[in-house]
Formats: C-alpha cells, structure tokens, sequence
C-alpha cells in the first residue's frame, strides 16, 4: 500500500521570482513580499455573542476586535474586520498547533472558528510608489487622509475577493500594504500586481512573517 505525505508548498511556486524587475534605478519603486508561515483564522460570532467573542479576543490577544474596516494589532496577532461580528486573526507561525488550540479555548461557546492557514496567500506591497501601482487595479482610495495606517477593506480585484489592510508605514516612511487572496487565485493576482508595478521598479522576495 502506498504511503502518502503531504508537503506544503508555496501558492506562488512558479509565480515569484526573487530579485529585481522592471524599470532599473538606484531604488525599487515598489516591493512585493509573500509573507510565508502565517496562521490565520476566521472568528464569527455566534448570535447575541459578539460582546462576549470581543471580550475574550481581549483576554487572548490584549486588544478587542475592529468592529469597522480597520486592523488592530495586539499581542502576537493582528485583527482584521472581515464584516459584522467577525474578524480574521493573522499571527506569524510558531507552533501552530498550540496558537489554533489557544484560539479554539479562548472562543469556546461564543464563536466559529475557521482555520484559513492553507487557504490563504499573504500579499505585501510597500515602498514610495506602491499607492501608484496599486491605483492601477484597484478602486481603493488609498490617499493617506481616507486610508490611513490601520484601515481595511474588503474587496475585488481583477475579479478575485481580497482582504486589504494598511499596515505601519516601513522604516523609510513608505506605506505598507496587505493583501489576503485565495491560494487558488495568488498566481493570478501576483502577475497583475507585477505587471502594474514594472514601470516604477520591483524588488520581489519571499520573507518569513515576524
């Protein structure tokens, strides 16, 4: 009888080529990071428990849920509103069994959970034109006094749902952008969002999430 093992692997195998694309220059204008060994999970609320899921968010992670298009960051997690009344937890891996056991205790009567680890490709764009290769293929406004750092959004792009946040600014003052998409869609978005951002100059790698 065969034995079979399962090895995970990377969403943008074939997709991401490290190094430099695009346009040359002393600097990239754009970076794109696939942001490896996350967990992920989906939390939901059950009905009449959204204070009681808010509370013991708190407890777990130091901070209460957004309950707008927003992303809070808190004790090795950060959570981003994915509707009313839930939220998807994005941590980096360390030992994912103890860190989905500590979510399933911690949400235990008063909400689903829905572990998304291997469902999900985290997208992260940054540097000083980001916001222009973005405007490209997406119809977020992003300008810094209608997204500021810690907005979200959930929306379409070239036709694929994606779960979009701003994370802090990077250490030269750049905007850092999130993109949560399907594994079975990353491909695809990894080419457009390359494609919007050659002109400007592309720095692309993969990074373990810190």
């Amino acid at each position: 009888m065969a034995d079979f093992s399962w090895t995970t692997q990377s969403p943008l195998k074939k997709a991401l080529v490290p190094g430099r694309h695009g346009a040359a220059g002393a600097t990239a204008g754009v970076t794109l990071t696939e942001m490896r060994d996350i967990v992920l999970m989906q939390v939901m609320a059950r009905r009449g428990k959204a204070a009681e899921t808010a509370k013991a968010a708190k407890k777990l992670f130091g901070v209460e849920p957004p309950v707008s298009p927003k992303a809070v960051s808190g004790k090795g997690a950060t959570l981003v509103w994915s509707g009313p009344d839930q939220f998807t937890v994005f941590a980096p891996r360390s030992d994912e069994a103890a860190q989905l056991e500590a979510m399933t205790k911690a949400f235990a009567g008063s909400a689903s959970l829905s572990d998304q680890c291997d469902g999900r490709c985290l997208i992260r764009v940054s540097g000083p034109r980001a916001r222009d290769a973005i405007a490209k293929f997406s119809s977020l406004d992003l300008h810094d006094s209608v997204f500021p750092v810690g907005s979200s959004a959930n929306t379409s792009v070239d036709h694929t749902a994606v779960n979009f946040w701003r994370d802090a600014n990077g250490a030269d003052g750049t905007p850092v952008y999130s993109m949560l998409v399907f594994t079975s869609f990353a491909d695809s978005l990894w080419h457009v969002i390359l494609d919007s951002s050659l002109e400007y100059g592309v720095e692309a790698s993969s990074a373990r999430a810190a």
